[in-house]
């Protein structure tokens, strides 16, 4: 089951299904644009809402893997995973937020005693990411030390704009010593040295600060995003008014924005995009590692990574049957380098 198959990215990943020869169940809130998706693409659908527990474990009756792509995931993946636990129904989702990776890592013993595969993070949020950090760990003894950048060309879908609009209310957040720890947006900057050009980073709270740590062990995790000099060293002004972006009021009205406003990237931008990815491992003896790759625009890389990532586990190609699992620890840290358009560069090569 595709779970928000009528939304911006659900849609990119019901349509890649099919061109894989899937038949996947499509299934989200809405039956009008849902009935005609499916009835474009000759699928069967599923229109049920998420509120009620009972409607849940009947909309997922008979299903062995459910995709979740409808967002923001901090309101929409605990009741799709509760219901997930009841039915015995494999999870996967391509959230890219830290407190759904957290909440979800805190259901591993409950999957596990049910069966079930928890896999949040199947999209570019996190998959390049944590294959990276997971390459890079085994490149040099005990890392201590993880930094991950990424600059992209792309446009944002609704869903991620909502996701953006709710973060943008709380601190920037990093990982020390194994803890998830806060600090003010804007205090954490750096030149990102890609093989191209070097560029400047800011600190952000991407999705790698939770699952990075699960994957490598290391303890000290940053992830910056590219960012002009200028808006990156205003970023500290946002703490002014995040009190004011924590409002129901305002988070209701800035969504609504959204929904009128961002319609997701263009064919064209979905075509032409791209990503860079960028990582470095450290330990205390002062040895270092860095790789680099390149990707599709990421809500293509998104619909790839998905659909490959439902194929492996239907394949039983997963490295654990149940429990709690990111991308690498699931498929290992090659498994993007299967996916369309993806290049890596590597200084040293894994051990």
């Amino acid at each position: 089951m595709i779970y928000g198959a009528y939304g911006y990215t659900g849609e990119l990943i019901a349509r890649e299904a099919v061109a894989r020869g899937m038949t996947p169940v499509l299934a989200g809130r809405r039956k009008k644009p849902l009935s005609s998706l499916a009835k474009e693409l000759g699928l069967e659908h599923r229109a049920f809402g998420l509120e009620n527990p009972d409607l849940v474990r009947s909309g997922l009756e008979g299903m062995t893997l459910v995709l979740h792509s409808a967002g923001p995931y901090s309101a929409t993946s605990g009741p799709m995973v509760e219901g997930c636990l009841k039915t015995g129904t494999h999870y996967l989702d391509i959230t890219g937020e830290i407190r759904v990776f957290e909440s979800l890592h805190a259901r591993d013993e409950e999957a596990r005693n049910a069966g079930v595969i928890v896999l949040p993070g199947v999209g570019f949020d996190v998959v390049p990411t944590d294959c990276l950090a997971a390459r890079l760990a085994s490149c040099i003894d005990q890392p201590t030390t993880l930094e991950l950048a990424f600059r992209t060309t792309r446009s944002l879908s609704q869903g991620t704009a909502k996701s953006v609009i709710e973060s943008m209310g709380y601190p920037n957040l990093v990982r020390r010593g194994g803890r998830i720890v806060e600090v003010p947006m804007g205090r954490l900057l750096r030149d990102i040295p890609f093989s191209d050009k070097t560029r400047f980073g800011l600190a952000i709270p991407w999705g790698d600060v939770s699952t990075a740590y699960y994957s490598t062990g290391i303890p000290d995790i940053t992830v910056y995003r590219t960012m002009h000099p200028k808006r990156a060293r205003k970023a500290h002004l946002i703490r002014l008014v995040q009190w004011a972006l924590r409002i129901g009021l305002v988070q209701r009205y800035l969504k609504w924005r959204v929904e009128r406003t961002v319609t997701g990237p263009t064919q064209q931008q979905l075509t032409e995009g791209m990503a860079q990815v960028w990582g470095e491992v450290r330990n205390a003896q002062g040895e270092t590692a860095t790789a680099e790759l390149t990707t599709p625009n990421p809500y293509a890389c998104t619909a790839d990574a998905a659909v490959s990532s439902v194929m492996r586990v239907f394949d039983g190609e997963v490295l654990a049957d149940s429990g709690f699992l990111t991308p690498s620890l699931a498929f290992g840290a090659d498994f993007v380098s299967g996916l369309h358009g993806v290049t890596w560069t590597m200084e040293p090569e894994p051990r």
